[in-house]
């Protein structure tokens, strides 16, 4: 998981490093949102597997943290590359098996256009604070026939905020801005910048949508004149 250079503070890193929090998102009126580092580092679930088996062709994890979705892939022969601000998430993914770079998904990408599916789990749809920017941004990465697998908040919310990541000891990062989507608001994001839901499904309370690029309508052809 990874949206700002903030993700790269001690508290995420120690997170990592010890594959358990607690770990939390943190606004400056107290609000909370625990992060599921424990689940991060271990090995894909069913909700996941939902998600892999679902990828096809070259898979781009974006904010792919410790890595268990593109080790997952690699494992099965798939090409899949991570890419996460933070460099423990790289070294951690690299270790198991994965490729992986430290890099923001607005920074220049490897084979940007021909990504055959972008992921964006574990609540990287808030990645830059900003959906629909981050939308736009994936039609840059993906192909003209390219799917986006996005996780959704499990609650109905559109809300765009500053948070900093926060170990619920005293030890907190420097802020960043940061989203939370839920289903209905990320389809709605996804239509005003040029995607199609093409499917919906929830497992284990995790709800996902997958995208497509909406085509432009072909013009219809001139009839010649008499």
């Amino acid at each position: 998981m990874s949206g700002a250079t903030t993700w790269c503070a001690d508290p995420y890193t120690d997170a990592l490093r010890a594959g358990r929090g607690p770990l939390f998102l943190r606004r400056d009126d107290g609000w909370l949102l625990p992060l599921e580092v424990e689940r991060w580092c271990e090995e894909p679930d069913a909700a996941d597997r939902s998600v892999l088996g679902r990828c096809r062709g070259t898979v781009l994890d974006i904010g792919s943290g410790p890595g268990r979705l593109v080790a997952a892939l690699a494992a099965e022969g798939r090409r899949a590359l991570g890419i996460d601000i933070s460099p423990e998430a790289v070294s951690r993914t690299e270790r198991l098996g994965g490729a992986a770079l430290c890099r923001s998904v607005f920074d220049p990408l490897p084979a940007e256009g021909r990504w055959d599916t972008a992921l964006l789990i574990d609540g990287n749809a808030g990645i830059g604070g900003d959906p629909a920017a981050l939308l736009r941004r994936l039609r840059q990465v993906v192909s003209r026939t390219g799917l986006v697998i996005a996780e959704c908040a499990p609650v109905d919310v559109d809300e765009r905020c500053e948070v900093r990541v926060d170990d619920g000891r005293g030890g907190r990062g420097t802020p960043f801005p940061w989203a939370r989507v839920g289903t209905r608001a990320l389809a709605a994001h996804a239509a005003r910048t040029g995607w199609s839901v093409a499917e919906a499904w929830t497992v284990a309370d995790r709800p996902f949508l997958s995208l497509l690029p909406r085509q432009s309508p072909v013009p219809p052809r001139s009839r010649p004149r008499p």
